[in-house]
């Protein structure tokens, strides 16, 4: 089952307050793994199957540091529902479905 995934990669010791070239730099590697995701302005969530994402993570996690930045925290967080299967749009919907009651 799949499992929908946010992940936050911040570059460090780059000389510079803004990040948005290194989130620009792990989309594509996210756009190339062909997984669902979702931008968000505080990270990105992912959907895909467990160990398909944590090997996407770890690649993230290696961006910055090809791109110049000596340190970089990468925060995680997973929803592994194993009783139905949750997708990100099932997530919303469930949400906005309340709201309109």
């Amino acid at each position: 089952m799949a499992v929908i995934m946010e992940v936050s990669v911040v570059p460090l010791g780059t000389g510079s307050p803004s990040v948005s070239r290194y989130v620009a730099k792990c989309l594509e590697v996210v756009k190339d793994a062909g997984v669902a995701y979702q931008l968000t302005p505080m990270g990105t969530i992912l959907e895909g199957e467990l160990d398909e994402l944590l090997s996407l993570v770890r690649r993230l996690h290696e961006v910055p540091f090809g791109a110049g930045a000596v340190r970089v925290v990468t925060t995680v967080k997973i929803d592994d529902r194993r009783d139905k299967a949750a997708t990100m749009a099932g997530k919303v919907r469930a949400v906005e479905e309340k709201l309109e009651s």
